[in-house]
């Protein structure tokens, strides 16, 4: 297994710093921003790929030490190498892995980071839905989408109850992050049992925020879509 110092050198050996420059814009990097602070080096999502299937199996201490980085693909490996090992791990492995990505939350601080990562780990582990409903009412950002994003390995197998209840606790909101991914679940309820988002546009929408509404009825004829908007959709 590679060392942390080896997997580190392998990530500047593909700084672009030009790249970089963009990638701070793109995630948000200044001040008050939701991403303020990251630090980027310009590595592509392909390029931290082939980082993931050459060090794979990292050991899980070098992992944690990883994810503890400033840098932002450092972080993204670490990630990606925990999805790596929890698909091909046993059922202890993925216990291990699980647990240390639940303590890692606060360095899982992008929306990119959440994406590639809750569902594959969260989501297919068994997580029972009050911890869900606990992540969803924490203070922390990306632990709330994390909450909502873990629920999509279930709603993919037909199972909705999680993705439901977790957005009807996000309603409220104020993040427009949480607003699109919220939306972004709805929508795929309704791909799959449209009967089970109306009902659920029935209970909240006038509570909902546009953005979230919005993106949940995106696939709504046009018609449809005016009428819920409007709020008179029956």
């Amino acid at each position: 297994m590679s060392d942390l110092a080896t997997i580190r050198r392998a990530v500047r050996d593909l700084a672009d710093p030009k790249r970089a420059a963009v990638l701070q814009g793109f995630f948000k990097t200044g001040p008050g921003e939701y991403g303020e602070g990251d630090r980027f080096v310009g590595l592509t999502v392909p390029q931290v790929r082939t980082l993931v299937r050459r060090f794979h199996p990292a050991a899980l201490s070098t992992i944690s030490r990883l994810l503890r980085s400033s840098v932002h693909e450092d972080r993204l490996l670490a990630l990606l190498l925990l999805v790596e090992r929890y698909r091909r791990g046993t059922p202890a492995d993925r216990d291990k892995v699980f647990d240390l990505y639940v303590r890692s939350f606060r360095w899982i601080n992008n929306w990119d980071l959440v994406d590639v990562s809750a569902g594959a780990i969260v989501g297919s582990h068994v997580v029972v839905r009050k911890q869900l409903l606990r992540w969803a009412r924490s203070s922390h950002l990306w632990t709330r989408r994390i909450a909502i994003l873990s629920t999509f390995a279930r709603l993919r197998r037909g199972r909705f109850g999680d993705t439901l209840a977790v957005a009807a606790a996000l309603i409220g909101d104020k993040e427009d992050l949480l607003h699109k991914a919220t939306g972004w679940m709805l929508r795929e309820v309704g791909k799959r049992d449209l009967a089970a988002l109306e009902t659920f546009l029935r209970r909240h929408c006038r509570r909902m925020p546009r953005t979230m509404l919005r993106y949940a009825i995106e696939r709504f004829p046009a018609a449809r879509r005016k009428a819920w908007l409007a709020g008179t959709a029956r």
